[in-house]
């Protein structure tokens, strides 16, 4: 790319910066966007789809008449406390602040930094990104904060580090070495759709059906992840000019201590973390069934807060229990924020799914789809497209799958696609553009994070910097796609492209 051409760029990307941030605060877009869902559902209330797979309608839940007052007056509190990440965050939250305002984070930093190799941090940055989609959502609560750290401490721009942190938790959601609960959840919808048309594979497939792409992936996501941090992200906010600091010093005799002492607790936690996970809290089902699994905010919050404790016992920043509870307050103040923000986002995703738009949005869709007439790399472009363009309207990716399986599942498969293939086309198109909709249930929490580095941050500016990864992202997974599908190679074990009846 030449000087010119990424100047061009930059100007695009600025264009967009403004456009978006003279959009209202996110608190009051949310407000605005939750009296326009209302308003939406009087005008197509009334307006029924049908699922063709299973013949069940759905019609259009009014909120703008007597009944739908009743509910947004009666459900307000329940739609705050219900929004689904803010238990989550600030739960987390409380042990990830504990250990940042006694010093534990500044310390580890400084032990990172002068033992890491600086050139592999935005890589590794992106990779625990990918690899995070293992504790399904957390990855956007504790990395893209850290991820704004690490930056800050090696005098590189935080909002950068908090990018890379962010593009890799959300192309994880498509990429891993591993199974995650995000497998099961697909495998189960997929298997079901199927089922309306081939009973008999939908009970071969399998949990790991798109393993062999999904682990290729990670390589490729963390790449083009590096590259796009280093070469117009970074490049793009410049120098930072902000009054957070972040000072990277060689440790003290005291802080060598408590880093030794908070590093001892930490393993001792995990091991009795581990214990839990196969013993007490294993379960009878499988591994991604278990309570240990559906219990990670408060294990990632006990993993935080005992080394947090300790390190500030051991540095006299904590002396007794006013001490710790006057740090808890100080990282639940920091978040205030975002908890008045939590109140209309949770607001917004309830009224948007009270009224069913979202389910009206995702078979309209499917009903175009089947009208283009398209085969080969020209469906699964427009397939790709067509959910990338769901995206923005519903945020969760089971959620969606849950409406979309039904009805592009047994579409591909009558056009000769695998399931296994369609759910992967899907994780795709979703995972690309988690990181530039609002409408994702961790965005608020994103923004969140980026304002303690730039007060003024409106959501133009971060959708500004991620549009870049989201192209990226999507023009290299489109490119290794083709390429796949050219050779022939199962997108997991015995999980082919080309559905044969």
């Amino acid at each position: 790319m030449t000087k010119q051409k990424k100047k061009f760029s930059f100007r695009i990307l600025d264009g967009i910066e403004w456009l978006g941030n003279k959009l209202p605060s996110p608190f009051l877009l949310f407000a605005i966007l939750s009296l326009l869902v209302i308003i939406l559902s009087g005008i197509f209330a009334g307006v029924t789809v049908e699922n063709p797979s299973t013949g069940e309608t759905t019609s259009v839940t009014n909120l703008f008449s007597i009944s739908g007052l009743q509910y947004i007056f009666q459900h307000a509190v329940d739609n705050f406390v219900g929004f689904a990440p803010l238990g989550a965050v600030l739960v987390t939250m409380l042990g990830i602040g504990l250990a940042e305002k006694t010093g534990l984070v500044n310390a580890a930093l400084k032990a990172t930094v002068f033992s890491f190799p600086k050139r592999l941090l935005t890589a590794a940055l992106v990779f625990a990104g990918i690899m995070s989609s293992i504790a399904v959502n957390a990855g956007y609560v504790v990395l893209p904060p850290l991820g704004a750290v690490l930056f800050l401490g090696l005098g590189r721009h935080p909002l950068a580090g908090l990018a890379a942190a962010f593009a890799g938790v959300s192309g994880g959601f498509g990429a891993n070495l591993f199974l995650t609960s995000t497998d099961a959840i697909l495998q189960e919808l997929t298997a079901e759709a199927a089922s309306t048309i081939d009973p008999a594979y939908a009970e071969t497939i399998a949990v790991s059906m798109n393993w062999y792409f999904a682990a290729f992936s990670v390589l490729l996501i963390t790449a083009l992840g590096t590259w796009v941090t280093d070469k117009i992200v970074e490049p793009r906010l410049g120098k930072y000019q902000g009054e957070a600091d972040e000072s990277i010093d060689y440790l003290t005799a005291t802080e060598k201590k408590a880093l030794k002492y908070a590093g001892i607790s930490f393993l001792i936690t995990l091991i009795v973390m581990a214990y839990l996970s196969i013993g007490p809290l294993r379960g009878d089902g499988s591994y991604l069934d278990s309570p240990f699994f559906a219990s990670l905010v408060f294990v990632i919050f006990i993993l935080f807060f005992i080394p947090g404790l300790v390190y500030g016992i051991t540095v006299k920043k904590i002396t007794n229990d006013k001490d710790l509870t006057s740090l808890l307050g100080d990282t639940m103040a920091s978040m205030s924020g975002y908890i008045a923000l939590a109140f209309t986002a949770g607001q917004f995703i309830a009224y948007f799914r009270e009224t069913n738009l979202g389910t009206i949005i995702a078979y309209k869709g499917a009903d175009f789809l089947q009208s283009t007439g398209f085969d080969g790399f020209g469906l699964i472009l427009v397939f790709i497209l067509l959910t990338m363009l769901i995206n923005f309207f519903i945020g969760s990716s089971s959620a969606k799958w849950t409406i979309l399986a039904p009805v592009f599942v047994p579409i591909m498969m009558n056009l000769d696609y695998s399931p296994e293939f369609t759910t992967l086309v899907y994780r795709i198109a979703d995972s690309v553009t988690n990181m530039v909709t609002p409408l994702l249930l961790y965005f608020p929490v994103i923004v969140a994070f980026a304002q303690r580095y730039e007060k003024k941050l409106g959501i133009g500016t971060l959708i500004s910097m991620m549009i870049p990864y989201s192209i990226a992202f999507l023009i290299g997974w489109i490119i290794i796609l083709f390429i796949w599908m050219a050779i022939g190679i199962p997108v997991g074990p015995g999980a082919p492209i080309m559905y044969h009846q």
